[in-house]
Formats: C-alpha cells, structure tokens, sequence
C-alpha cells in the first residue's frame, strides 16, 4: 500500500485497515513459522505497511487536536 493511499484515508478507515493488516502481518509470521513463505520480504513490507498507518493516523489525530 502506497504513501498517497493511505493518506487519502478517514481516521476511520485506517482504523479497519490497520486491523486488517495486523491480521495479515500475524497470518504470514504463523505460516512463516509452520514452512517457509516462498517470498520472505512480505513480512518485512507487511511490517512496514502496519507502521505507515500508524504514523498516518498518529498525523491525523495529532491535526485534529
């Protein structure tokens, strides 16, 4: 997920994106674990996703103030 995507996100949805992405992040680590994932680096951009939302919604609730 791009930078300009999730900018043009309502807190709220960034919200429900965040949860799914955390769902998603948990999912690749558990099946990481069981067998290797044949594309390792999706953790790694899973991780990286997570953290873009929660910096944009850290920016948005800190505007809103």
């Amino acid at each position: 997920m791009k930078n300009a995507d999730i900018r043009a996100l309502a807190i709220e949805e960034l919200h429900e994106r965040l949860a799914t992405e955390t769902e998603n992040l948990q999912k690749l680590k558990f099946a990481h674990e069981i067998s290797p994932l044949e594309n390792p680096m999706q953790i790694r951009e899973a991780r990286k996703t997570v953290a873009r939302i929660k910096t944009e919604i850290a920016a948005k609730e800190a505007a809103s103030n």
